[in-house]
């Protein structure tokens, strides 16, 4: 895996490469100090030993990763809405509540053993035994489309469009408010503009909140460059809306943080939506219902589109809204109905 390191780089080695890494290597700091001490890292051609070592903007670093060790993880029978599989890739809608990978709070259950099962051999081994073929994630809580690699040469082509940022990602999310290229208070709000057609554009730096590492928090002098765009697709009673969000980068929580930054929470999401609730007088107590029983962040990956990483062709794909959105956009056309 080779990359480029970005303006501005820290003094550190081992910080710049935990920086400027693609995000869907999946290499934590600690991870890369111990390639780093392997001597699994070059820079510009010549393998670096010292964490400490300094770089420059636009030096070329090198990574070298060793096989994935056999997993530890067992396949478990757990339905899977295939969209499209082939010889190299699988494209896989998945579910609210579903875990991606393994972490310590869920050891099973998740896509990856249910991938094990579905695809027996067949993963990419790149992502680690912990993570075989898992090129990019969505949150727990969050539905819809995933490629994941079944082989090494496809999981590097698609990792290269990830970390190139080609990769066509669409989203439905409904939001606190409706975004409007006339309200003074996004105007004047820092890295935020509109753009031809009445798209949002955010733009900040996302990092680790200072207080609570579970959450991210919008920066600007630290953390990895971020961009969301949204667009309104519809409006409830000018007091909550569907929008399509679409990301030029993809950071952990991005759209979930940026949307809140922008005075546009999710609904229902517990992290990053606080206790934020909807004015009964102006849509109705049914929707105000509605949203309050809405047990995750209202959020769905409906749009995927990348060039296959073996075969060159174009591939696109899209998934409907799952059926708890459906309700609660009913819910909410009911009530801002004349």
């Amino acid at each position: 895996m080779e990359f480029i390191i970005a303006a501005d780089p820290p003094s550190r080695l081992d910080k710049a490469l935990a920086r400027d890494v693609p995000e869907e290597a999946a290499l934590s700091r600690s991870r890369l100090a111990k390639l780093i001490a392997e001597g699994a890292v070059a820079v510009n051609g010549v393998t670096a030993m010292e964490p400490k070592a300094r770089v420059a903007e636009g030096d070329r670093v090198a990574v070298t990763l060793a096989p994935a060790a056999e997993s530890h993880m067992l396949p478990e029978a757990i339905p899977l809405t295939i969209i499209h599989e082939d010889a190299d890739l699988v494209v896989v809608n998945k579910p609210a509540g579903m875990v991606v990978h393994p972490a310590p709070g869920s050891p099973s259950g998740t896509l990856v053993n249910a991938l094990l099962h579905h695809c027996g051999d067949d993963l990419s081994g790149v992502g680690g035994a912990r993570r075989p073929g898992i090129v990019h994630r969505i949150d727990k809580d969050t539905s819809g489309l995933l490629v994941v690699a079944k082989t090494d040469r496809a999981h590097h082509g698609l990792a290269e469009q990830f970390a190139a940022h080609t990769v066509e990602r669409h989203y439905r999310a409904v939001v606190h408010g409706v975004p409007d290229a006339a309200d003074p208070r996004l105007r004047g709000l820092r890295g935020v503009a509109f753009e031809s057609g009445q798209v949002l554009r955010i733009v900040t730096q996302l990092d680790r909140h200072p207080t609570d590492r579970q959450r991210q928090a919008v920066t600007f002098e630290r953390g990895r460059h971020a961009v969301t765009r949204a667009r309104l697709v519809e409006s409830f009673a000018g007091t909550a809306a569907l929008v399509e969000c679409w990301l030029e980068t993809g950071r952990t929580h991005q759209i979930r943080v940026h949307m809140t930054y922008a005075g546009h929470a999710l609904i229902g999401d517990p992290t990053y939506g606080g206790r934020r609730k909807l004015a009964e007088k102006a849509i109705g107590a049914g929707a105000v219902e509605a949203a309050a029983a809405f047990g995750r962040q209202a959020l769905h990956a409906a749009t995927l589109g990348f060039t296959h990483p073996v075969t060159g062709e174009a591939l696109r794909f899209e998934a409907p809204l799952p059926e708890d959105m459906v309700a609660l956009l009913d819910a909410f056309r009911g009530a801002a109905a004349p």
